[in-house]
């Protein structure tokens, strides 16, 4: 990797329409919508507009389990948004997510809509609801959400750092791959001492701690993020890897992780998710209908 070429910041940076990235036609640096579209409604009280990526698994991993432990109010229906298309700057999805991110749910079980966006936000509103996977010991408890809200502190240096530099920048150049690569080591680190003496996140207890972690982390450790358990070298954090496999067969994650998944093979994608019968009945022809 060669070094950065020297760069001086202008005095007032100006957004440039065509930066080169692979995310440049939908990045910008204004809120709000670009057209108007409208949401479609399910038939379920949780109406969730995500995608597969490791953010939008959380919730259908979270989801997946809480009917799993046989919550009937948690079937949902998953509508796909497509972010390389800009779905997440239609009208109807701004309304729910005025960061226009991915995922957003509506909750329909009340007297009034509420929505929800921020994937750590929704699932500790649907723990709430159900009063699952989160301890209700008051000192576990604290721990599980200490540990949710390290995710989503952390996460955005795996992914709009190490993620971005190393995978999708238009050149790869050593400072920035350097920088974001011995920050996620150094969390890989954190997890693996942690994990090294609790089978779960938080002890002995499944959490959502877990739900939000597993995505991103657990995918790295399996080698299923950005082509780089080589160059990460993450079989080294034995615990992690542990911790990793074992939550990775849980049924309710294989199928969560199955939803609005839009890459890999086509047997493991299900674009949208209606009922629990549609991991069933699902085949390519339905998959190319539903595009």
């Amino acid at each position: 990797m060669s070094k950065s070429p020297a760069y001086t910041p202008p005095k007032v940076w100006k957004w440039e329409d065509e930066n080169g990235g692979e995310f440049a036609k939908t990045n910008r640096p204004i809120a709000g919508a670009t057209h108007k579209k409208k949401l479609p409604v399910g038939k379920h009280p949780l109406q969730l507009h995500s995608l597969g990526t490791p953010n939008g698994v959380k919730v259908t991993m979270m989801l997946e389990e809480l009917l799993a432990l046989g919550h009937k109010g948690a079937e949902y229906d998953a509508y796909l948004i497509r972010i390389g298309d800009g779905d997440q700057f239609g009208s109807g999805f701004v309304d729910i997510n005025p960061n226009s991110k991915i995922p957003a749910l509506v909750d329909r079980s009340g007297a009034k809509p509420v929505r929800i966006f921020e994937s750590g936000a929704i699932l500790l509103h649907l723990a709430e609801k159900f009063g699952e996977l989160i301890p209700t010991d008051p000192v576990m408890r604290a721990e599980c959400l200490s540990w949710l809200f390290w995710q989503m502190g952390s996460a955005p240096y795996l992914g709009g750092g190490f993620g971005h530099f190393y995978a999708y920048a238009p050149e790869k150049f050593q400072y920035p791959i350097d920088r974001y690569t011995m920050e996620t080591k150094r969390q890989l680190d954190v997890l693996d001492r942690h994990l090294s003496h609790n089978q779960y996140m938080c002890g002995d207890e499944y959490s959502i701690a877990d739900i939000a972690i597993w995505p991103w982390y657990g995918a790295l450790a399996l080698g299923r993020l950005y082509d780089s358990e080589e160059f990460l070298d993450v079989k080294t954090y034995k615990h992690v890897v542990r911790w990793a496999e074992g939550i990775g067969k849980r049924e309710a994650v294989k199928r969560g992780r199955m939803v609005n998944r839009t890459h890999g093979e086509p047997a493991d994608q299900l674009h949208e998710r209606h009922d629990a019968s549609d991991f069933d009945t699902k085949t390519q022809d339905k998959l190319e209908a539903a595009e």
